[in-house]
């Protein structure tokens, strides 16, 4: 077909087709057509070189990724603000030191499994990067909480300072980038009582210390206090023990958080009234001793000393939540209180509580001193007639609760993304970005 133009002084030009005009249409379809194929070249050059860089990993550990790739992909989001140029790469280790565990199904659910979590959530973020070589962070994904205690039920984490050191002697053996670093661009979750100690008892966990081999790493552990401990000398995160959000969620729908807390005060837990463990100390360094003997017959105080795996329900009635410290200062309770609408009542001297910036603690919780627990009907009685209002309002803001949960996929502002946000605040560690030109064209 052609077309006809129209000359300035209105007269129809004739149907030949303008050779200027052909010429032009040809040489744009030619850049085109060039720039598609560098583009595609690059891309394959990227891709097939992956390969190399990449662990060996058997092919239950490599479905379980691609399954939770499947199913949570689709529900991923953007990366926002400051999150958007980073870039974490998780080591495809084999499942004996990760995938295996997960055969005990309460290894991703009990109240260690912050580590099956974020390994979760990091398959299947946007902010993972499958080439090692533009990361910023490296994951090692090292399950050490679910080797579960034939005797009490509780994880047994002796194994966990040698499955560590094997996975780092694998990733330094077959990879250049722990050893480029010596582990400083490394994050490793430790979500047992006393972090990166990894050991139940405080005295056996100072004594102990930080493994050597984790020492320029970054850890995100549940353990944290304001003075110093040998088990957070290292660059360390704070991050909450993990709590199902589809308990949280069943438990909603079930009891309203908004509807009538018939329950003052709340605790149900581990109460020792004499020293029963093999080290002759009080459980809780005898506050919750000292809580039970105090208002055990106070009908103000909801207080339960046997288990009830349908606590939540209990949690959602009651106004106040006591977290009183066990061995390690924190509790799976200042989670469960928060985004059950329970005010918790912390008790636990000198704790660092998890991301400060996004949850402001002061606003939707009590601190009591150890030394002050036997004023605490006084204390809570006070708060009930002054300020619980306040306090029960701030409790009611989605984005707190939502900040202490860990879901799947990284959702903005969840846990999970807070833990990303606290990486991006220390990418001077990356040794990538130490290696990137500074503006003035100069070498950082």
């Amino acid at each position: 077909m052609r077309f006809s133009q129209t000359t300035r002084n209105g007269r129809q030009a004739d149907n030949k087709p303008n050779i200027g005009f052909t010429k032009y249409l040809k040489l744009v379809i030619w850049f085109s057509i060039s720039c598609y194929l560098f583009s595609s070249l690059i891309g394959h050059k990227s891709i097939t070189s992956l390969p190399k860089t990449t662990l060996s990993q058997p092919k239950t550990t490599r479905a379980l990724s691609e399954s939770l790739n499947t199913t949570v992909l689709k529900h991923s989001r953007p990366p926002q603000g400051l999150l958007k140029d980073l870039k974490v790469y998780v080591y495809d280790l084999p499942a004996k030191y990760n995938g295996d565990w997960l055969a005990n199904e309460r290894c991703s659910n009990h109240l260690f499994a912050a580590e099956v979590a974020i390994h979760r959530a990091l398959l299947n973020s946007d902010l993972r990067t499958l080439d090692p070589w533009e990361a910023d962070f490296f994951f090692v994904p090292v399950y050490v909480s679910c080797n579960f205690s034939t005797v009490n039920g509780f994880p047994a984490i002796g194994h966990a300072r040698s499955l560590i050191s094997s996975a780092i002697q694998l990733i330094s053996w077959e990879l250049p980038f722990w050893n480029r670093s010596l582990g400083s661009d490394h994050v490793f979750v430790a979500s047992h009582d006393f972090g990166a100690c990894f050991h139940t008892l405080e005295d056996v966990a100072i004594a102990d210390g930080v493994p050597e081999f984790l020492k320029n790493s970054v850890i995100l552990q549940t353990f944290g206090v304001k003075y110093q401990h040998p088990c957070q000398e290292v660059e360390n995160v704070v991050i909450p023990p993990y709590v199902s959000p589809e308990s949280i969620r069943s438990n909603l729908l079930k009891h309203a958080a908004t509807a009538r807390r018939d329950i003052f005060a709340f605790f149900r837990g581990k109460m020792e009234i004499h020293p029963k463990n093999v080290s002759g100390r009080f459980y809780s360094k005898r506050v919750r001793t000292a809580i039970w003997q105090k208002y055990s017959g106070d009908r103000r105080f909801y207080l339960k000393r046997q288990r009830f795996a349908g606590y939540k329900s209990e949690i959602v009635r009651s106004v106040f939540c006591l977290c009183p410290l066990g061995w390690a200062p924190w509790s799976p309770r200042l989670v469960e209180s928060v985004v059950l609408g329970c005010v918790p009542v912390i008790i636990a001297d000198g704790i660092r509580l998890p991301f400060p910036a996004a949850v402001r603690w002061p606003e939707i919780s009590l601190t009591v001193a150890e030394k002050d627990v036997g004023k605490l009907g006084a204390i809570l009685t006070h708060v009930a007639a002054t300020n619980l209002t306040t306090i029960q309002s701030n409790l009611m803001d989605p984005a707190k609760r939502r900040a202490l949960l860990f879901h799947d996929s990284v959702q903005e502002g969840d846990a999970s993304w807070q833990v990303l946000h606290a990486l991006s605040l220390k990418l001077h560690r990356s040794h990538r970005r130490s290696r990137l030109p500074n503006k003035s064209g100069f070498d950082t």
